[in-house]
């Protein structure tokens, strides 16, 4: 059975993550969860209020976690899901995220990003020359990290697959899907 890493922390946003999760999940495949520490994760809902010029936060679900950063083992993984959030701002600073998310980029294994997602890749210039969808607001950040910003639901590129956040769960998650089978399926012809 294919196996998928979900690289996240504290501060995910909570549809940026459960969506993904139980759609892998749907389509036939394991995931593991993983994080800092096997303490569960504290996922938030990010909301639209139109008296706020920002989205407003509140807590969200807990999500169990099934290894350890330093404790994940690249090769038994076959696609990797960063969701959005205020997580990928700091989970990227840490040096095995970083082995992870390389490991899958050298090896031209599927990728999906929701929403700030692209933060985690774009810091280390894997973005550089390639095309994402991202949360409106980082499209700067994006761009300076060498990546062409696509406005859109569900923006393939080779391995990657991303898109702009949560609304976008509907087309994202058939485009995740299918680039996640065919890497599987060319994986195994």
């Amino acid at each position: 059975m294919p196996r998928a890493l979900l690289l996240t922390g504290d501060a995910a946003e909570e549809l940026d993550t459960m969506y993904p999760y139980y759609r892998v999940q749907e389509g036939g495949w394991d995931v593991d969860v993983s994080s800092r520490t096997m303490r569960d994760v504290q996922l938030v809902i990010h909301e639209f209020d139109p008296n706020s010029d920002a989205y407003v936060e509140k807590n969200g679900r807990k999500l169990p976690v099934d290894v350890p950063w330093a404790e994940v083992d690249v090769e038994r993984y076959d696609a990797l899901i960063i969701p959005g959030g205020r997580a990928p701002e700091w989970i990227r600073v840490d040096a095995d995220v970083r082995r992870i998310t390389e490991h899958f980029f050298a090896h031209d294994l599927p990728i999906a990003l929701v929403c700030h997602g692209a933060q985690v890749p774009a810091v280390y210039g894997l973005l550089k020359g390639r095309k994402t969808a991202c949360f409106p607001p980082i499209t700067g950040d994006m761009e300076n990290a060498g990546a062409t910003v696509i406005d859109a639901p569900d923006v393939v590129d080779g391995n990657l697959v991303s898109c702009r956040g949560w609304p976008d769960m509907p087309q994202f998650g058939r485009a995740m899907m299918e680039l996640f089978s065919k890497s599987i399926n060319s994986a195994s012809a």
